[in-house]
C-alpha cells in the first residue's frame, strides 16, 4: 500500500511538474506574438500573465491597467530595460511588481537560490507602501519577500536576507548589509528596479548607489520609474543600461529638442498660487483651515523643524480637526504609524517635509498647499501629484512671496504647466498672533522651538541653488519672527559669518583693482611703427599725466577703506573694558523708592567731596582719565570714609554696653530673687525642726531588708516588690496631691508622677515626717 502511494505521489509531482513547465512555455510564447497596442489590452486577462498573479490583482480589486501599465508591462516580460516617465498617480507601482513576479515565476524561483529582484526607494515610507501593495497582488505565489528600510531591527534582518527572493529597501540600509552582513549575496540578482529614479540618481544618492551597483552583476534587467524621469547619459551609463524602451519621455535627443514634452501633472488637477507676504503664512495658514474643516489636506514646509514647530503650535491653538505630523527625524515605527492613520482618516491635515511628496499613495486628497515654495519644478511636481490620483479630481495651492513669484511662474511655464492666480479674501482671514505669542510666554521649549524652525527657514532658503527666485535679502526677518510669536528677532550666525566674508572679499577685490589702475597709468606699452627702427620693437616709456588733487581724493573717496586682518589677541578685562567704553555702554542702576514715590538716597555710595565731583564732570567732558587728579579725589573720599567707618565702631560700642547694662540689671534681679526664696526656705525649715519628731529609736532599713532577702523565696520576693512598688506608687501620689495644694505649680493631671523628681531633700524629710505623723 505504502509503495503504492509513493508511485501515485511520484506520478502527481511527474505531471504537476509537466503542466507547470507547459504553462511556463506558453507564457514565453505569448510574449512576442501579444502586441502592446492599447485597443488589445483592455484588462490585465489580457496580458500574458499566470493564474496566480491575475488571481492575486483580481483580489485587490485591479481590473484595468492603466496606460503606463500597458505601454511597460510586455516590454519588461520580453527582458528588456525600461526607462519610463509618467504622471504621478498613474499606477507605476504595478507597471515594475507584476513584472518581477513573472520573472521569478518563469524562472522557477525558490527561496534557496537567494536574491533575484531588487527595488530600489529613496524614502522608507514608499518602501513600505511598494511592500504592502507587493504582498497583496502576490499573495498566490510562493515567493518571499523582505523590507529593508532604516529605523528598523538590523539584527533581525541580517539573519532572513539571504531566504528573500524579493528585496525592498532604501540605499543606505541595502548599502550597509553590502558591508556588513557575510549571509548577503548579490551575485544571484536579475532584475533591478529604481522607483523614483531621478531622486535615486540625484547628488543626495550619488555616492551610495554607485557603491550598490558595484556589487550587483553586469548582465541584469534594469527598470527606471518616476514622475520626472532622468534623460542624463552620465546616469544612464552608471546604470549599464542596454537599448533601453523609452516610455512616456522620449529619447534623450528628443527631450533636449523639446519635440515631446510629456505631461507630468494629472488632467484634472487644479493648479492655483497665491501671493503673500512671508510674516501672514501663518495667518493665511491657520484661516485656510478654519474654512476647510471637513476635507484632507496636505501642507508642506521645507525643514523637518518647521513641521514639527507648526504642528505644535496649531494644537495648542486647536483648529478642530485632526492634525498630523511627518518628517524624517520621528522615529521608523512612529512615520509607519502616522502615514497608515492619515490613510484612513478622511477630515485630516498632514503637515509634512518632502519625505511625503514622492510616490506616496494618498487615497482622496483635496487640497495641497506649498507653503514654502519648491526648489524647482520637479519638486513641485511631485508635491502637487499627492492629489488627484487615480482619475479623481484635486487642488493645489502654491504660496509664494513677492520676491519669487515672477521667476518660479516664468520656470513653471517653461515646463508647460499652467497655473492661475488668485486673491485671498482679507475679511476671511483671522490671525492667531497673540494667542502663539501667549503660548510661547508660558511655554519656554516651545519658544526654543520657534527659534529652531525660524533659522531652519532662513538656511533653507540660503542653501537653494536658484538665487533667481530665492533672494535671502528680500526676507523681512524680524516681521517674519513676530509671526511665529517670537518677540525678538533669533541671531542667524551662519548668515553673519557669510555676509562678513563677501564684505571682505568686496574691499579686497576694490583694492586690487585700484593697485591694477594705478599700474597700468604708470606704464604704457607702445608699439613700434614702420618708420622706426628694428632695435625699437618694443618701448616702455612713463607717461606723465598731470593728475588734480580733487579728482585723486574723489577717486579714493568712493572706495572703502581696507580692512587690516590682525591676529586673534587674548581677551583680557582690560580689553572689554576699553571695549564697554568705546561702545559708551550705560551701567545698570539699581534705584530704591519709598511708598510715596521719592527717591532713597543711599549716601554711602554717592561722592562726598567736591573735587569729585569736578573729576566727574570733568570725565563728562574729556573722557580721559587724569591719574593726579584721581588719586587727590581718592584721598579726599578716604577721609569721609574713615571719618564714616568712626562713627560706626561709636555705634557698635553704644549698642555694646547698652547689651551690657541690660544683662547686669537682669543678674541683679535674678540674685535678689534667689535671696528672698533662699531666706524663705530657711523660716520654713526652722519652723518644720521645731514641729519635727525624733526619728532615731527607728531600726536600719537596709539591715531589715537584707535578713528578709536571705529568709525569704524568690515568689515572696516578688510580692514584697509589687507591694513596695504599690506603695510608692500610692505615696507619691498623696505627695503630689499635698505638694499642688501647698505650692501653685502648674502642672497637668497626667503629670503629677512627676512632681517627686522635682522635689529637693529638704522637702523630702518634711513629707516623710508629716507621714509619720500622720501614721501615728
Amino acid at each position: 500500500m505504502k509503495q503504492k502511494r509513493a508511485r501515485e505521489h511520484h506520478k502527481s509531482q511527474k505531471s504537476s511538474k509537466n503542466i507547470l513547465d507547459e504553462e511556463i512555455q506558453q507564457l514565453k510564447s505569448k510574449y512576442e506574438e501579444v502586441s502592446c497596442a492599447n485597443e488589445e489590452v483592455k484588462c490585465f486577462a489580457d496580458l500574458p500573465l499566470c493564474q496566480k498573479t491575475l488571481n492575486g490583482l483580481a483580489e485587490a480589486k485591479y481590473v484595468r491597467p492603466t496606460e503606463i501599465q500597458r505601454e511597460s508591462i510586455l516590454p519588461a516580460l520580453q527582458g528588456k530595460d525600461i526607462l519610463a516617465a509618467a504622471v504621478t498617480g498613474s499606477g507605476k507601482t504595478l507597471a515594475f511588481l507584476i513584472p518581477v513576479l513573472e520573472h521569478l515565476y518563469v524562472s522557477k524561483w525558490s527561496r534557496l537560490d537567494g536574491v533575484a529582484a531588487i527595488i530600489i526607494s529613496p524614502t522608507r515610507e514608499l518602501a513600505y507602501q511598494i511592500f504592502e501593495t507587493l504582498k497583496r497582488v502576490g499573495k498566490y505565489h510562493d515567493f518571499s519577500a523582505g523590507l529593508i528600510i532604516g529605523g528598523k531591527n538590523l539584527k533581525f534582518e541580517r539573519k532572513r536576507m539571504d531566504q528573500c527572493n524579493i528585496l525592498i529597501c532604501t540605499p543606505g540600509r541595502l548599502l550597509q548589509h553590502m558591508d556588513e552582513n557575510p549571509l548577503f549575496d548579490a551575485t544571484t540578482m536579475e532584475v533591478l528596479v529604481l522607483d523614483e529614479a531621478d531622486r535615486c540618481l540625484d547628488m543626495g544618492f550619488e555616492k551610495t548607489l554607485n557603491a550598490i551597483i558595484e556589487n550587483f552583476p553586469p548582465t541584469r534587467q534594469t527598470l527606471l520609474f518616476s514622475a520626472t524621469q532622468t534623460n542624463s547619459v552620465k546616469d544612464l551609463a552608471r546604470l549599464n543600461l542596454q537599448q533601453a524602451v523609452h516610455i512616456g519621455c522620449g529619447k534623450p535627443e528628443e527631450y533636449k529638442l523639446k519635440k515631446l514634452p510629456a505631461q507630468m501633472v494629472p488632467e484634472l488637477l487644479q493648479q492655483n498660487y497665491v501671493v503673500v507676504a512671508l510674516e501672514d503664512k501663518i495667518t493665511m495658514l491657520w484661516s485656510f483651515i478654519k474654512n476647510h474643516l471637513k476635507q484632507k489636506i496636505i501642507v508642506f514646509l521645507a525643514s523637518c523643524k518647521q513641521v514639527k514647530y507648526i504642528y505644535e503650535i496649531f494644537c495648542k491653538l486647536r483648529p478642530g480637526i485632526s492634525l498630523l505630523a511627518l518628517y524624517g527625524t520621528l522615529h521608523q515605527d512612529r512615520r509607519i504609524a502616522i502615514y497608515n492613520d492619515f490613510v484612513k482618516k478622511s477630515n485630516v491635515v498632514l503637515f509634512a517635509t518632502d519625505i511625503a511628496s514622492r510616490g506616496l499613495d494618498f487615497p482622496s486628497i483635496n487640497w495641497v498647499i506649498q507653503l514654502d515654495c519648491p526648489e524647482d519644478v520637479t519638486q513641485y511636481v511631485h508635491r502637487a501629484g499627492r492629489s488627484a490620483r487615480n482619475k479623481s479630481r484635486g487642488e493645489s495651492l502654491l504660496v509664494l512671496l513677492p520676491s519669487e513669484e515672477e521667476a518660479m511662474v516664468a520656470e513653471l511655464e517653461r515646463q508647460f504647466i499652467t497655473i492661475h492666480k488668485i486673491l485671498i479674501d482679507p475679511k476671511k482671514l483671522f490671525s492667531p498672533r497673540a494667542k502663539i505669542e501667549a503660548f510661547l510666554a508660558q511655554n519656554p521649549e516651545l519658544k526654543a522651538s520657534a527659534q529652531r524652525a525660524f533659522v531652519a527657514y532662513i538656511k533653507s532658503i540660503f542653501l537653494m541653488k536658484n538665487k533667481k527666485i530665492f533672494n535671502i535679502k528680500a526676507l523681512d526677518m524680524e516681521a517674519y519672527a513676530k509671526s511665529l510669536g517670537l518677540i525678538l528677532t533669533p541671531r542667524v550666525r551662519f548668515l553673519e559669518r557669510f555676509l562678513k566674508k563677501q564684505n571682505n572679499k568686496e574691499v579686497e577685490n576694490l583694492i586690487d583693482k585700484k593697485e591694477t589702475q594705478q599700474n597700468s597709468s604708470n606704464f604704457k606699452v607702445f608699439h613700434n611703427d614702420s618708420e622706426s627702427d628694428d632695435e625699437d620693437l618694443l618701448t616702455l616709456k612713463r607717461a606723465d599725466h598731470a593728475i588734480e588733487d580733487g579728482a585723486a581724493s574723489s577717486e579714493e573717496e568712493d572706495l572703502p577703506a581696507p580692512v587690516l586682518r590682525k591676529k586673534d589677541k587674548l581677551l583680557t578685562k582690560a580689553s572689554l573694558a576699553k571695549k564697554a567704553l568705546k561702545k559708551k555702554l550705560q551701567i545698570n542702576e539699581k534705584r530704591i523708592f519709598d511708598d510715596e514715590g521719592n527717591e532713597i538716597v543711599d549716601h554711602r555710595k554717592q561722592l562726598q567731596s567736591t573735587l569729585a565731583k569736578e573729576y566727574d564732570d570733568k570725565l563728562k567732558v574729556s573722557g580721559g582719565i587724569d591719574i593726579e587728579m584721581a588719586k587727590e579725589m581718592l584721598q579726599e573720599e578716604d577721609k569721609y570714609d574713615k571719618q564714616r567707618f568712626r562713627e560706626l565702631v561709636k555705634r557698635r560700642h553704644k549698642k555694646l554696653k547698652e547689651k551690657l547694662k541690660s544683662a547686669e540689671t537682669r543678674d541683679r534681679n535674678g540674685s535678689e530673687e534667689e535671696e528672698n526664696n533662699s531666706s524663705s526656705r530657711k523660716e520654713e525649715k526652722e519652723e518644720d525642726d521645731n514641729t519635727s519628731v525624733d526619728l532615731s529609736w527607728l531600726p536600719d532599713p537596709k539591715k531589715i531588708y537584707k535578713r528578709q532577702g536571705a529568709n525569704s523565696s524568690p515568689d515572696t520576693d516578688e510580692e514584697n516588690v509589687e507591694s513596695e512598688h504599690n506603695s510608692r506608687k500610692a505615696s507619691n501620689s498623696n505627695i503630689a496631691d499635698d505638694e499642688s495644694e501647698d505650692t501653685d505649680l502648674e502642672e497637668p493631671a497626667n503629670k503629677k508622677s512627676k512632681v517627686t523628681s522635682k522635689l529637693s531633700l529638704n522637702d523630702a524629710e518634711v513629707i516623710a515626717a508629716q507621714l509619720l505623723a500622720y501614721t501615728n
